[in-house]
């Protein structure tokens, strides 16, 4: 990438790390600390951490289509104000139902796939896998450190300042979006069956299929592994930290070779399946180990291997595949599985871990990562 490029991809990551910062950081923290609220049940905890997903699933699509007719920006700051409100009615609430609506609006401001096309708009074709990749690794370092970062908010300021810490964080993405080149809008073309039926190819469909099922998955697990961690006697809450750090930097480290050979040697559908392949062994592990600090740390390195590489290499494959005029609205229907598959995650986590007890969770979603690899095997190879 030029100059001009790589600062375009940096300030299009830094919105995207920073809101999705936010929305992770409840993840190692919620099911622990949902006690606080009045209300509370497993059931429902599932749905906090997972609601988001839903609202914005509803509105990936409709933002993405109206960033192609009215320009990406006057879109990003609709959606970043309406996290911001989200944020805080989350913040401002003591029963879990506020939370569930708080969560609720922070998904309906719905600009993942806005930032996608975005990027794609400004990044030129032969650029544009490199810094779909940039932006992936961004995310996964957000991701990183929402997990270090949530339990220690969470201890010094409560579940309340968490929220609020949220908050800030989409007024600095606001901040950002300020700097954003003002874009014409693209080409103009009718919201129609045919032109939806040109985002639904079989290629297409298979990497919505990916992204739907790695973020639930994620979900789940999350609604799991911090109950584990405190049930487990592994390490307290205000510590997570010490266990997330070093699972973060070898994850990241042992996801870069599936990243180049991915990239650098054109091997995108091997590297996929490897790394799902990955996540169903992390899945095995935690329903049949017995868990310590050792075997906790090492499985949890696994899981992070492979969900840093796929989140990675999905949104560049996909750059490669949709086209330029419907860039925004497939890159609302890949965001719109995406944050689907968190809210089924939720719903279904909760249900579960509500019926079954938790470890029963991962029994879930190794059947879902084993029907997704199996399906992925019919995918063709990428150029």
């Amino acid at each position: 990438m030029n100059k001009q490029e790589f600062i375009f991809a940096l300030k299009i990551s830094s919105i995207m790390a920073a809101r999705m910062f936010g929305l992770f950081m409840i993840f190692p923290v919620f099911s622990v600390y949902a006690d606080y609220y009045t209300n509370s049940t497993p059931y429902l905890i599932g749905i906090a951490i997972g609601i988001y997903g839903l609202t914005q699933a509803i509105f990936q699509i409709p933002l993405g289509y109206l960033s192609d007719q009215l320009g990406r920006k006057p879109i990003l700051v609709f959606g970043l104000s309406i996290f911001f409100i989200g944020s805080v009615v989350a913040a401002q609430s003591t029963d879990i139902v506020g939370v569930l609506v708080g969560r609720a609006l922070q998904g309906s401001g719905a600009i993942s796939a806005v930032l996608m096309a975005f990027l794609a708009d400004y990044v030129s074709p032969i650029q544009r896998a490199k810094a779909n990749a940039f932006v992936g690794v961004q995310i996964g370092v957000a991701f990183m450190l929402s997990l270090l970062i949530g339990p220690i908010v969470t201890v010094n300021f409560g579940i309340s300042g968490l929220f609020w810490v949220i908050a800030i964080l989409s007024v600095l993405a606001l901040l950002i979006v300020v700097f954003l080149p003002n874009a014409k809008p693209r080409a103009q073309y009718p919201l129609s069956i045919s032109n939806f039926k040109k985002i639904l190819s079989s290629d297409l469909l298979r990497l919505d299929l990916s992204v739907f099922s790695l973020h639930l998955i994620l979900t789940c697990a999350f609604i799991v592994m911090p109950l584990l961690l405190v049930n487990n006697n592994i390490i307290e809450i205000k510590d997570n930290w010490q266990m997330y750090l070093p699972v973060m930097i070898l994850s990241f480290i042992g996801m870069l070779p599936i990243i180049i050979l991915a990239e650098k040697f054109n091997k995108p559908k091997a590297m996929l399946l490897v790394s799902i392949g990955v996540l169903i062994v992390s899945q095995i592990l935690f329903y049949n180990t017995k868990l310590n600090y050792t075997s906790f740390f090492v499985i949890m390195t696994v899981f992070f291997v492979a969900f840093n590489a796929l989140e990675a290499m999905l949104p560049s494959i996909l750059s490669r595949t949709a086209t330029s005029d419907k860039r925004g609205l497939a890159m609302g229907m890949f965001s719109t599985s995406q944050f689907f598959g968190a809210f089924v995650g939720g719903v279904f986590g909760g249900l579960i871990y509500n019926n079954f007890g938790l470890n029963s969770v991962f029994l879930f979603t190794t059947f879902i990562a084993i029907i997704w690899w199996v399906i992925m095997l019919t995918m063709k190879q990428q150029n």
